[in-house]
């Protein structure tokens, strides 16, 4: 955009601002209030010129987007033409992305599968199976390491040769089946006793987030010197208890685990066929998306993740970069997906009502202790419910795609949907 404005005014509004500025300044051999309009020029005229052709650009731009009825994507870039002596015009050109056109693509094609699952008595069981596990108490034991046993030991690897950073520890506890290990790294340890020592060789993978041995064959030699077999505790009274159940009642525990259970997985099921449904949108959708919003976008992921590393006490270096690359891709879908979303709403009057938010929160609010607490906590704060009202927003969305796509259903293990091994 090329805007042209009246130099007189430019000359006009600096002139005015000097004057102003004589009233109140304080200059050496003047008195307050008292120093020449000539002498302020001298000394201030630069600036005073500055901002005032910045407010001219500011205020001329955004009158001539509110007339051409923009909407402006980001901030915009102004480059100023020099305002020569004696010159009737200033001039300025600025350069800015503005929303595009959205055309929501038709998903009436789109097959969505809608999955399936009831909560049963066996999952119950392995729930509680795995409950048992988190509570379980590590025993020495005199046998070799198993599935599932805690070891501590101490451990050196090296390349070449040489010893490579993080490849060596002393005291380290670690659990057998845990996944936290590399499974190679793990296979070598079971079957070993406690003060064994043992020498293997583990290849990296490929794809291995420590660089410098990725894809290399390390050397390692370790030592076992304790093993703890892990005893669950029973389900009793007591275990009922510990879950919060006053009274030790292990009906009312397992209920109370098969409600949070259907709780969770209508969560799950939610959150699958909603990822559907905006994948569906997205390829159905081409955008010409304004690189300044994904710009913005992906620096605001980059932000929220160097202070997620903080919170957990890891401090980004540059071992451990944050390039604005790896956020780009991910930016780029969550600023299409909002264009997209805000069109289909505005089309099909997809609006969060008072009723349907107050529902979610009082949903939400069940699985506290005491939720009519939850509720007013939720509603005390404006931004709090903003995120209950773009929840019940996007279920708004779901609905409505599945009424137009082609949907399926599809029956769900429980151990796959929860991602139980």
């Amino acid at each position: 955009m090329s805007v042209t404005l009246p130099a007189a005014d430019i000359a006009s509004e600096v002139e005015s601002r000097l004057r102003r500025l004589t009233r109140t300044l304080k200059m050496p051999g003047f008195r307050p209030g008292k120093v020449p309009l000539k002498v302020v020029a001298q000394h201030y005229g630069t600036q005073v010129r500055q901002e005032v052709l910045g407010d001219a650009m500011q205020k001329s731009f955004g009158e001539a987007v509110r007339q051409q009825n923009l909407k402006i994507a980001g901030m915009p870039r102004f480059d100023a033409q020099p305002l020569a002596e004696g010159s009737a015009e200033f001039q300025y050109s600025a350069v800015f992305e503005i929303y595009p056109d959205v055309v929501v693509g038709s998903i009436a094609g789109a097959a969505i599968n809608r999955p399936v699952l009831e909560v049963g008595e066996a999952d119950v069981d392995r729930t509680l199976e795995i409950m048992r596990k988190q509570r379980a108490v590590f025993e020495p034991a005199a046998r070799a390491a198993q599935d599932g046993d805690q070891l501590t030991i101490d451990y050196r690897g090296t390349l070449d040769g040489q010893e490579f950073a993080g490849g060596g520890g002393k005291d380290q506890t670690v659990q057998l089946g845990g996944g936290r290990l590399l499974p190679d790294f793990e296979r070598n340890l079971a079957g070993m006793s406690e003060g064994g020592t043992k020498a293997f060789e583990l290849r990296f993978p490929d794809d291995y987030h420590g660089k410098e041995v990725a894809g290399k064959t390390a050397r390692f030699e370790v030592t076992v010197k304790r093993i703890a077999a892990p005893r669950l505790p029973e389900a009793d009274a007591e275990f009922a208890r510990s879950l919060g159940v006053e009274d030790g009642d292990l009906v009312r525990m397992r209920a109370e685990i098969r409600s949070n259970l259907e709780r969770e997985v209508k969560a799950r099921l939610k959150s699958r066929v909603k990822d559907q449904v905006m994948q569906a949108l997205l390829d159905a959708t081409r955008i010409d998306t304004p690189r300044t919003l994904v710009q913005a976008e992906a620096r605001r992921l980059q932000a929220a993740a160097r202070e997620d590393l903080a919170a957990r006490g890891l401090k980004v270096t540059d071992n451990v970069p944050l390039p604005y690359d790896l956020f780009e891709k991910q930016a780029q879908r969550r600023v299409n997906l909002g264009l997209i979303l805000g069109e289909v709403v505005k089309m099909h009057d997809l609006h969060p009502r008072p009723e349907q938010v107050r529902a979610h929160v009082e949903e939400q609010a069940q699985s506290y202790e005491r939720p009519e607490e939850v509720v007013k906590w939720v509603y005390a704060s404006p931004d709090r419910l903003r995120e209950i009202e773009s929840l019940v927003m996007e279920e708004n969305i779901v609905a409505w795609a599945l009424g137009v796509a082609k949907v399926q259903e599809q029956v769900l293990n429980f151990d796959e949907l929860m991602g139980n091994k």
